[in-house]
């Protein structure tokens, strides 16, 4: 179904993200889990010298901390406003989606990260953060109220800024406008939280060896695989991309587990890749922009140890760099010189989220916290979002203006603006049907918005192995393809016989140039739909798969 606008309608958009009312009640929470509520006075609440000020800013309204002589873990704001009787909610994840992007009835416990929409009867409303913010903030409604929590922790204490003003985040209000669909209201509120994204020039599309190879890659491998599909490269100067995953700087053993890197970390690369040069010029040869995986904070064996994060030894062996030590920000640096020098033009870079909170998406939302333990990081002045926020700023001035960036298991809120690609779902799977669906059509159902909103949405690798039926990643296939967003592959190479690479070639052909974004045309009814708006024409999919 095509969404259709009014003339009043267009003159609506312009004003339709408004400024959100000063809240009803404030408190906070400090280092020692003390809750302090504050007193209104005009735009401040207040008590003693902690002051949280709502001002108008940005056609929003603008949180800010001012706590000397106070470590403080929380803020939290609530509007006094009744739930609207039939209202469906959809809130987004702090990074990726692991198949639980959904619509659904008031839940008070229900926490959604950075924004909510909210739909009754066709109308649609929401409430969320500009991007970039210094806070990770999470709403909550409830029959009577709307809650909204500013998460200012350093690690799992109070943050300490002294005599610095906190900006936590802009604050802004949604109102949907008549004759606009839920996924069209969607993504134009994602424009409004994002006002500046950094996107491809062209199309993104070509393939990842994760899926096929899982670590067992080699020069060798890659090379050959990228001559192979050279038939099915398009006749256009927009060429894929060839991305090396896993395995180029740490070697996996037999039962699947990877060693550490070597001392140079992820500059350097193993035995199974002599040349990282010479491998990019072969991809290039092959009609392929190489790219290539990386792990910033994952720690090489015998690390210094004042790089390194501090806390949770006893629970994980892994050890991680903390991103506020100078001396991590210049082996960052120095990785992604060695990229350039290579002759690297992608970057995926992984794990971020996790290595620094040794938490996934799915368990913080889970239980509604971000991290556990008892740590901080070495600069213990900023917050979590401002720590992880310099950490993007410092990739993406290392990667420069011409790498392209995709975020991995990065904080979404956060890589907008900074990164061209986000990863926005967690992994499909070239070994069994079920995570493709489960994980990748959800989180293309419910992120397809934030789609040249925030970033370029990445969905996942299309898996073409022996291990999956043909008749039915053919289906994902075309769904990626004809979506509009990154299409990667991962081609097995005993798995391409004629009819996969003809229809590889088609794919190819298709995602190499600008379409309309797709649209769940059922995505209230279902979290993997099944119904699509494709290329101005519906298109029904059989998942088989039950939720």
């Amino acid at each position: 179904m095509k969404n259709v606008l009014s003339l009043v309608a267009v003159a609506a958009l312009l004003t339709s993200c408004t400024l959100s009312g000063l809240p009803d009640f404030v408190e906070l929470v400090n280092d020692y889990d003390e809750v302090i509520e504050l007193e209104r006075h005009g735009s401040v609440f207040s008590s003693g010298e902690l002051e949280v000020d709502f001002r108008e800013s940005a056609g929003g309204l603008k949180a800010t901390l001012y706590a000397p002589a106070s470590k403080v873990k929380y803020v939290r704001a609530r509007w006094n406003e009744p739930a609207r009787e039939g209202s469906l909610y959809l809130g987004d994840q702090w990074e990726r989606g692991y198949g639980d992007l959904r619509w659904a009835s008031l839940d008070p416990s229900r926490m959604m990260p950075w924004y909510y929409v909210e739909t009754t009867g066709g109308k649609v409303r929401g409430r969320g953060v500009m991007t970039g913010c210094s806070s990770f903030c999470s709403w909550k409604v409830s029959e009577d109220a709307v809650e909204l929590t500013m998460d200012v922790r350093n690690g799992s204490h109070g943050v300490a800024l002294g005599e610095r003003r906190l900006e936590m985040a802009v604050i802004l209000d949604f109102e949907g406008v008549e004759g606009e669909n839920e996924y069209a209201s969607l993504h134009r509120f994602c424009k409004s939280m994002c006002p500046n994204p950094r996107l491809p020039k062209d199309p993104v599309y070509g393939v990842n060896d994760w899926y096929f190879a899982y670590g067992h890659n080699s020069a060798d491998l890659i090379g050959s695989s990228a001559e192979m599909l050279s038939s099915v490269v398009p006749d256009t100067d927009n060429k894929p991309f060839f991305l090396i995953d896993d395995g180029w700087a740490r070697k996996i053993y037999d039962d699947g587990d990877f060693d550490y890197c070597g001392p140079g970390g992820f500059y350097t690369s193993n035995s199974n890749f002599p040349d990282m040069k010479a491998l990019a010029e072969r991809m290039r040869e092959a009609g392929f922009r190489p790219g290539l995986w990386m792990r910033p904070l994952s720690a090489w064996m015998g690390a210094p140890e004042d790089m390194l994060l501090e806390g949770y030894e006893e629970e994980l062996p892994d050890r991680y760099f903390d991103p506020t030590v100078e001396s991590v920000r210049e082996y960052i640096r120095k990785c992604f010189a060695t990229y350039r020098e290579w002759g690297y033009e992608m970057v995926k870079h992984d794990f971020t989220s996790f290595d620094m909170f040794r938490r996934w998406g799915w368990s913080m939302l889970e239980d509604g916290d971000m991290t556990r333990g008892d740590w901080q990081f070495h600069d213990t002045t900023k917050t979590n979002a401002e720590i992880v926020l310099q950490l993007y700023r410092d990739i993406r001035d290392a990667a420069g203006d011409d790498m392209y960036l995709i975020g991995c298991n990065t904080i979404s809120h956060l890589g907008a603006g900074l990164f061209e690609i986000q990863r926005i779902g967690d992994d499909t799977s070239g070994r069994n049907w079920f995570p493709t669906v489960h994980n990748g059509v959800n989180c293309l159902a419910f992120r397809a918005a934030q789609h040249n909103a925030f970033y370029a949405v990445d969905a996942d690798c299309v898996p073409l192995t022996e291990k999956v039926e043909w008749r039915l990643s053919e289906r994902w296939l075309q769904l990626v393809s004809e979506s509009g967003t990154p299409l990667f592959v991962s081609p097995q190479p005993e798995a391409m016989g004629p009819e996969q690479m003809e229809s590889l070639r088609k794919s190819f052909e298709t995602a190499s140039k600008p379409r309309r974004t797709c649209e769940p045309l059922d995505w209230l009814e279902t979290r993997q739909p099944t119904s699509w708006m494709l290329m101005d024409r519906e298109v029904t999919f059989d998942w088989e798969l039950s939720e």
